[in-house]
């Protein structure tokens, strides 16, 4: 037995099938293998890749804190140095998106996480806020690229059964990422004077773990099937899943077409290009905002000396994120989008509307949103890469994050300028009706997409 298949039987999963023996066995699709050890390793890539930058992103609030003691930032520093990973991200999801469909995932794979690495210990050694910013766009410029490939690569890679499990997954690692940052912050980040250099540079750490061990990553045989490359796909497919294996149950019509961002927007994919941005802005322009600056949101609920308070909020992040890939398994992909958008709207209206005496109902209705908004957001890393056929598959997905990380930049940006200008209530209802935005397009075009295979739910 291979190290291989003894990792999968240690773990109950399937073990690849020996050309030998998959002749006594019909053709498998790739879309209906059963889970195995490979399967295990590539979303413990992605899964660390989500872990890195849920960290990365995680630092900053507490960073700010600190780093404002040595070097005083006003609310325009301040909301640039926050949304500026954000809005490398736009750019990184963008061009990596683009380049992922044309020279294969498996280059941007790797060359995404040296960028991360290297931007992320750098940033040690800022001396002003414009170079912190700089440094956080390029760490943004690498997670874009990461986002787009990483939810393409897993989607290909993964069997139908257990594609809106592990792709929901990646909310609750980036999520524990976020969290385990925040923890370091509220504990380390007074430590000293350069404590915030320590924090920040702190993700440098599992990003370079990350680097190193995908080194070696097989390419996505969807990809080199679609370019033609059909041998070298079967390959791969042997290797890790067994000679019985085929690469789809069907003939993609689409394989052999060209891609590319103008593909998106005719007439067989564009409602459903349409939604993808659509609903991902509206569902992490409120996310971001709200917690990149949790401890001033905190204040403005008076539970800023409350540490207790902040605890039991990233625990809520934790369980809301273990509870969403449940109910993504349970529940459609169309019912839990729009009955969540719902939740955190009206959990929002109330802490908007409640008055600042009314402590417990602030904790409560922020509690119930947090929770929500930590489960449903799983649904970010299933949706774009179930809708979009494999030569726009990266595209598509890229597109979808650029489009909401620009929203959530700008909605970053704006939080502290709004808190500041309009007040706390008046700032909460304007997330509010971003989240009913996000509800109205979802109950337009929300496909359904749960037990669809790959190609399947590519289709218009």
């Amino acid at each position: 037995m291979s190290n291989q298949d003894m990792q999968a039987a240690t773990l109950g999963l399937a073990p690849t099938l020996p050309a030998a023996a998959a002749s006594a066995h019909g053709p498998i699709p790739l879309d209906d293998v059963p889970l195995n050890a490979f399967h295990v390793k590539i979303a413990g890539l992605t899964f660390g890749a989500h872990f890195t930058e849920g960290f990365a992103l995680g630092t900053i609030g507490y960073a700010l804190a600190s780093l404002n003691r040595q070097m005083p930032l006003d609310a325009f520093w301040m909301g640039m140095i926050g949304s500026s990973a954000l809005m490398g991200i736009f750019i990184g999801s963008l061009v990596f998106g683009w380049l992922s469909d044309r020279m294969g995932r498996q280059k941007i794979f790797l060359l995404s996480f040296l960028i991360i690495t290297a931007a992320a210990f750098a940033q040690f050694y800022v001396r002003s806020p414009l170079e912190l910013c700089l440094l956080r766009v390029l760490i943004g410029f690498g997670m874009g690229g990461d986002f787009a490939v990483g939810h393409a690569i897993l989607a290909e890679f993964s069997p139908r059964k257990h594609r809106g499990t592990l792709l929901g997954s990646f909310s609750v690692v980036w999520t524990i990422g976020y969290v385990v940052a925040n923890v370091l912050g509220m504990h380390y980040a007074d430590a000293s004077p350069d404590a915030w250099r320590w924090l920040l540079a702190s993700a440098g750490v599992p990003a370079l773990i990350v680097l190193v061990l995908r080194m070696g990553t097989p390419e996505s045989p969807r990809w080199l099937h679609g370019k033609g490359r059909t041998a070298e796909a079967k390959s791969i497919v042997l290797k890790h899943f067994g000679a019985n294996v085929i690469l789809d149950g069907g003939h993609d019509e689409h394989a052999r077409s060209a891609g590319g961002f103008m593909r998106l927007f005719k007439a067989d994919l564009i409602r459903r290009t349409i939604f993808n941005c659509a609903f991902f802005v509206c569902l992490v322009i409120p996310y971001f905002a709200v917690y990149t600056f949790l401890p001033t949101i905190l204040k403005a609920i008076h539970l800023n000396n409350d540490s207790s308070a902040d605890f039991l909020l990233n625990g809520f992040l934790v369980l809301g994120a273990l509870i969403g890939i449940w109910l993504t398994i349970k529940l459609p992909r169309r019912v839990f989008l729009i009955g969540s958008f719902a939740v955190t709207c009206v959990s929002l209206i109330a802490l908007s509307l409640l008055p600042e005496s009314a402590t417990l109902g602030m904790i409560v209705a922020f509690g119930i949103f947090t929770l929500t908004m930590s489960a449903f957001s799983n649904l970010v890393g299933v949706f774009p890469p179930e809708c979009f056929p494999t030569e726009v598959r990266a595209c598509g997905v890229g597109l979808a994050i650029a489009c909401s990380r620009l929203g959530s930049a700008i909605g970053t940006f704006l939080l502290p300028l709004g808190i500041v200008h309009l007040g706390f209530h008046i700032t909460m209802m304007a997330l509010a009706a971003v989240l009913l935005i996000g509800m109205v397009v979802s109950i337009a075009w929300a496909p359904e997409t749960k037990h669809l295979t790959l190609n399947e739910a590519s289709g218009a």
